[in-house]
């Protein structure tokens, strides 16, 4: 009769929605009905009725009780009375005792979270309630089979709770699982340490799963016991015996490996660590060359790699504290296993050789310590290096055009190779040197017959040299006369044995690579650049059938003409012919497919520009150049520009406005090969890029697609600015009146770096337009601060965030420009507002950026103003008392700021007189202060504060503390 009356208690109806496949309405119904038991006081306790009695057959429901238990522990277990804790413990025993009777054990599922409530229980009550946990539980369990799963599953549970360390715990949680394992080294680990040895010994052969549970329990747990509990005779030769189960080994492999990795006097470890290989060698598990399974070879690369590391790190140990002898003995145990090291090292698999790296490592940095080597280390080195150049080969299998997630795993595992290699040349660099150039020259003197994947190991074992015989800025061919001629024989022989010809994408991009490495190789010997510069050039580069090798040809391209341009003159105009159509700006609508992409085309437009800048030739001849280079994207510009308006779909739109921004961008590339004005002029070009300026600024005026073309437009401006100087000024008004016309707060906020840029460098040239574009700007700039949004907009909040920071460095700017006059005649309620909001912004405005950047312009204020006015607005005493002056409440700050600010006014009038008359030629043409922004009436009345600090109307409230300002 319970069992019915809870069944009525519990809503069958909600039930029915924890079935993953019930309809909307039953989930929401169960989800409300979780949360209703999770928040009563005594509700959760019919669900432990459930588990104890067995009510329910539906696993989803089960684990639903669990869940409500769960949340009990965790979060509410402390407010539980005496009474309600103890069901919880009697829940658990016997829903535990209910699975030893049981024929059939729960899902898995079941099992973890019932495991997850007992180690949760064990965390609360073991130092208070429970101290006798793990006594009930294995005495109700002993060694039935459905027990002992529910037990393992809880101790890795526990270590997940108590020990992992890779769970972030807080100090007070770290303090109680401190306590935890104090309490249990004194009361329960010997006992479990019995339990899990009746367990390995009981489970062996017919329930291998436990014993491989049990096994990761002990792993987990060794890290923190007493090793002495494990590691001695009766314990190491069951889980020897288990290393011969093929259920098993690789569970074992795992348990041995954390033995070996528990901290431990060196001496002690290098002892464990020996005996250990003696048992496992004697065993056979040695000889790895017969042994064909894969995944334990792994398991056990891993365990040698183990003990080979702990081995070093006793070696390191005893060094340093200076005991010779075991040191000398510790370093012979080491040395023992690099036979063992080197076939693991080598092995087809790389996961088997990936997983012995650390330790081939580690034995290479103990050999670069050493005063001196042996014939046999030499020997060791020599074999590292030849394993390092096997395994640095590609396989058959390996998909160049498809690259998918084995061959990334490659690309990885040739990263750790190459550490290898870096380490090798640390120890013995004229081994590693000679050893490489054996292998180079042989495959180049027989590349025609050779497979792709040693022509492309041997180039890449000349390219690994670059770094691991690292050079200062990349100076290889000076200096050791040794490494000097080793590198030049051998590139000499790259060059000229005709192995750029070679039919495999590898290989090619393996031959730019390298030459592009070592550029400087032609300085010395430049009678071989016609020949690179023709495998750039042709199909063996720019030209070249994968769409990959060309991308990268064309970026190392660029860098090997920046290098090298002073050996380029009797070529410039060749190169820029056969590039000619790889220039070409690729309409969306020609039906081609274009050899390079945009990015690439980017470095190619940056090379034709070296290319003409550094020309030996008159002035005319480079402006002709470069106007021959720009002109087909300007009429290809203009064409496209036109066509834009005039369509309708939004994908083609777009796709014609992507071709506009990267003909610009094209432009702009070019003009990264000028320095400053000065080049640009000595090259006749300014010109050239007044007639681009002109071209690209009627695209700011284009309806459709705007955001991507003021952006591109923006960009070149910037590039224009540092290249052309003043000669960009006439251009700037018209360009200012576009980009303040409908704009969205990005808009503003990248806009504003522009102005920025054009008042730092030009100052009071510019000031006149500054002047009249000051107050349009601003205004713009609160409008779209103004424009309501979303609470939960975060997009739009980060948007308006960074448009006020753009802000506050406009001002910041100007002001520390020296360009007083620029604020002084915008009038005198103006001049308010804005210091009203650059107060606030110092004071309120909870952005320490944006507050640091209106301290910064508050000082430039300051400066302005004599000690006499600025104490006429401080506390009447500040006059007695020196230069002192008193912090103003910020329920003051209001009348300050308004004080400040007329003041202000005629101070900067005054100041700024005698600077006006030299920037009057650039007053024709600026933009008009009202039609930017659509501003009939000037006098706009807003919450300038809210809309600064983000507490106007349109704003969420915040909280208003008080504040003090002190301008001193």
């Amino acid at each position: 009769m319970a069992c019915q009356s809870v069944a009525a208690v519990m809503d069958e109806q909600a039930l029915m929605g924890l079935n993953p496949n019930a309809d909307a309405r039953y989930r929401q119904r169960a989800m409300a009905y979780f949360e209703q038991l999770k928040e009563s006081h005594d509700a959760w306790e019919i669900c432990a009725e459930s588990l104890a009695k067995g009510i329910y057959n539906d696993d989803h429901v089960k684990f639903f009780c669990f869940q409500v238990l769960e949340h009990q522990i965790k979060f509410r277990h402390g407010g539980l009375s005496a009474a309600q804790q103890q069901l919880i413990r009697e829940t658990l025993m016997k829903w535990l005792q209910c699975q030893l009777m049981s024929a059939q054990p729960e899902k898995p599922f079941i099992r973890n979270k019932a495991a997850q409530v007992f180690a949760l229980t064990f965390i609360m009550e073991y130092l208070t309630l429970w101290p006798k946990f793990f006594f009930d539980v294995l005495t109700l369990v002993g060694l039935n089979p459905h027990g002992v799963d529910i037990y393992l599953r809880t101790l890795m549970a526990i270590d997940g709770e108590v020990v992992d360390r890779d769970i972030l715990h807080s100090p007070e949680e770290t303090r109680r699982n401190t306590l935890i394992k104090d309490a249990m080294r004194e009361q329960c680990i010997p006992s479990l340490v019995e339990s899990w040895f009746q367990i390995l010994q009981t489970y062996q052969r017919s329930h291998p799963e436990l014993t491989c549970q049990c096994l990761e329990v002990v792993g987990a747990f060794v890290s923190w016991i007493d090793l002495n509990l494990i590691a001695n005779d009766r314990f190491v030769n069951v889980l020897l015996s288990q290393m011969s189960v093929d259920e098993l080994r690789e569970e074992a492999c795992d348990c041995l490996f954390e033995i070996i990795n528990k901290g431990m006097d060196p001496v002690d470890k290098t002892k464990l660590v020996e005996s250990l290989c003696r048992v496992l060698q004697s065993a056979g598990f040695f000889n790895v060359e017969q042994e064909d399974d894969v995944d334990f070879l792994a398991k056990f690369s891993r365990l040698v790699n183990g003990m080979g590391q702990s081995l070093v790190l006793s070696w390191t140990k005893l060094i340093k504290s200076g005991n010779v002898k075991e040191a000398a003995e510790t370093l012979q145990a080491v040395e023992a296993k690099v036979p063992l090291m080197l076939q693991l090292l080598v092995h087809e698999d790389d996961d088997i050789s990936a997983n012995i790296v650390g330790f081939c490592y580690e034995y290479l940095h103990v050999l670069k310590q050493l005063p001196q080597l042996t014939d046999q280390q030499k020997t060791n080195i020599e074999a590292v290096m030849l394993a390092i150049m096997k395994k640095l080969t590609y396989d058959d299998e390996y998909n160049f055009e498809n690259e998918g997630e084995d061959e990334a795993m490659f690309v990885e595992y040739r990263k750790q190779l190459k550490m290898l290699l870096d380490r090798l040349a640390q120890v013995s660099p004229e081994l590693l040197l000679e050893a490489v150039r054996r292998v180079f020259t042989n495959t180049m003197q027989t590349w025609q017959t050779s497979v792709f994947m040693e022509v492309e190991v041997a180039i890449r074992l000349l390219y690994m040299l670059g770094e691991a015989l690292p050079a200062s800025h990349g100076a290889h061919f000076s200096g050791d006369m040794a490494k000097t001629n080793a590198l030049q024989d051998m590139m000499r022989t790259l060059v000229s044995c005709g192995v750029s010809g070679f039919q495999h994408s590898s290989v090619s991009l393996e031959f730019f690579e390298t030459v592009v490495r070592y550029d400087k190789f032609f300085l010395v010997e430049p009678q071989h650049i016609p020949n690179v510069l023709m495998a750039f050039l042709d199909q063996r580069g720019l030209r070249h059938n994968s769409p990959k090798v060309r991308s990268r040809v064309a970026y190392l391209f660029s860098r090997f003409i920046k290098t090298l341009h002073k050996h380029m003159n009797a070529f410039i105009e060749d190169i820029l012919t056969r590039i000619q159509d790889l220039l070409e700006l690729a309409p969306p609508d020609n039906g081609f497919l274009a050899m390079l992409t945009s990015d690439d085309q980017l470095f190619m437009f940056e090379t034709a520009g070296v290319l003409i800048v550094n020309a030996e030739c008159p002035a005319e001849r480079k402006q002709a150049l470069m106007r021959s280079l720009l002109a087909p994207l300007m009429d290809a510009f203009r064409l496209l520009l036109a066509k834009l308006p005039r369509e309708s779909e939004e994908e083609r739109q777009a796709a014609l406005g992507d071709c506009l921004s990267h003909a610009i961008g094209f432009v702009s590339r070019t003009s990264k090969a000028f320095s400053n004005k000065q080049t640009v002029k000595q090259c006749g070009c300014t010109e050239v890029y007044r007639e681009c300026l002109q071209t690209f600024l009627p695209a700011l005026s284009c309806p459709v697609q705007r955001g991507a073309l003021r952006g591109s437009v923006r960009s070149f401006l910037h590039r224009m600015i540092i290249c052309l100087e003043e000669e960009v000024l006439p251009f700037v008004p018209a360009a200012s009146e576009h980009m303040l016309k409908d704009c969205e707060a990005k808009d503003l906020q990248e806009f504003i770096p522009l102005i920025s840029q054009i008042t730092a460098k030009f100052k009071r040239q510019v000031s006149p337009f500054l002047q009249q574009v000051f107050m349009p700007l601003v205004l713009a700039i609160f409008e779209a601060l103004a424009r309501p949004a979303e609470d939960n907009d975060q997009a739009a909040a980060l948007e308006k965030q960074m448009l006020r920071r753009s802000y506050f460095c406009f001002i910041q700017t100007v002001t520390g420009s020296g360009m007083n006059e620029v604020m002084a005649n915008q009038g005198a309620e103006n001049i308010e507002r804005v210091v009203f909001t650059i107060v606030q912004g110092a004071v309120d405005f909870p952005d320490p950026i944006a507050q640091k950047t209106c301290f910064i312009i508050l000082s430039k204020l300051v400066e302005l103003w004599d000690a006499v006015r600025m104490c006429r607005y401080s506390e009447d005493d500040s006059s007695q008392t020196g230069s002192r002056v008193h912090p103003v409440p910020a329920a003051g700050v209001s009348a300050l700021a308004a004080g400040v600010a007329r003041d202000l006014a005629g101070a900067l009038s005054s100041s700024s007189a005698a600077g006006r008359q030299s920037s009057e030629d650039l007053h024709q043409g600026v933009l008009p202060a009202s039609e930017a922004v659509g501003h009939e009436n000037r006098e706009v009345h807003r919450d300038w504060k809210g809309l600064v600090t983000g507490s106007g109307p349109d704003s969420p409230p915040h909280n208003k503390t008080k504040h003090t300002w002190n301008l001193a």
